[in-house]
């Protein structure tokens, strides 16, 4: 069973579709089996990863959400093994429109994600930049979601609303929706506003905030315009070693949680240790 997590912030131009594209091509490097879900209409996604617009255009992620065709039909292969992305197109924007009059709207990609579950170790979703239908159904279909934060002046704007958002989301549609944590984006060390601001951010949110920051980089801001992930187009840059480094605390962070699940549901020996003694004191 795959995990689901979604970017979302309906802050536009805050690194959402690049940490989704690198996040992914990081995992999948990590060798871990991984789609990517470009769930914005602008289709940024699908192009950083070398899609062609025309070779998609009769199967992607809209035809899945209104049901003309199913989501295995519309995922592809990309340049890296263990990467998939199913695309998107501007037919998108129309979905929200032609969903509104549907049963269960809000759970068309849930459904849709289900018949690829197994086939995945992790699913990336990027939202598009708004709180509306289609980031609705990315909230309830995710086990945990990615905010990217950009270092600057209203870097708080919209948190407020989209939290509130998934306070609703879980009181409603998907009570188990946690946040996998706020990544801080387009750092930079020069400029001091950035580093007051990732102060505040950290002391408010404290252990909600990633460890790794991602930083102002032009390698990152280059690679989309040649349909490459940084990884594949400069894996020495310090965008491709941050990205690394935030799919590796991701992982690290998972493992953590699995030990200590696995630790919370042990037996609790000395309780079982004390039933066995009365018990041999009884048959005795």
């Amino acid at each position: 069973m795959s995990k689901i997590i979604a970017m979302a912030n309906q802050k536009g131009g805050v690194g959402k579709t690049t940490s989704s594209i690198n996040l992914a091509a990081c995992l999948a490097v990590a060798e871990k089996r991984t789609l990517l879900i470009d769930l914005d209409p602008q289709g940024n996604a699908s192009v950083g990863l070398g899609l062609d617009k025309a070779q998609h255009e009769d199967s992607n992620i809209y035809h899945a959400l209104i049901g003309n065709a199913s989501l295995k039909k519309c995922i592809y292969k990309t340049e890296l093994p263990h990467l998939d992305v199913a695309p998107a197109d501007n037919n998108l924007i129309g979905a929200e429109i032609e969903l509104v009059s549907v049963l269960a709207r809000e759970a068309k990609l849930k459904n849709a994600l289900a018949t690829v579950a197994d086939d995945y170790d992790y699913i990336i979703i990027d939202c598009p930049p708004s709180l509306g239908l289609l980031t609705l159904n990315a909230f309830n279909a995710a086990n945990s979601f990615i905010v990217p934060l950009q270092t600057e002046y209203y870097a708080m704007e919209g948190l407020a609303q989209l939290m509130n958002t998934v306070r609703l989301i879980r009181s409603s549609l998907n009570p188990n929706l946690s946040m996998e944590g706020i990544l801080l984006t387009m750092f930079d060390s020069r400029v001091s506003l950035h580093k007051q601001v990732s102060e505040e951010i950290r002391n408010h949110f404290t252990t909600e905030v990633f460890e790794t920051v991602i930083p102002r980089n032009v390698k990152l801001s280059e690679s989309p315009s040649f349909g490459k992930p940084v990884i594949l187009y400069d894996i020495e840059s310090t965008g491709s070693k941050a990205y690394l480094s935030l799919a590796k605390e991701l992982l690290l962070r998972e493992r953590t949680r699995a030990a200590q699940q696995i630790e919370n549901n042990l037996p609790d020996v000395p309780r079982i240790e004390r039933l066995d003694q009365q018990l041999q004191s009884q048959l005795n």
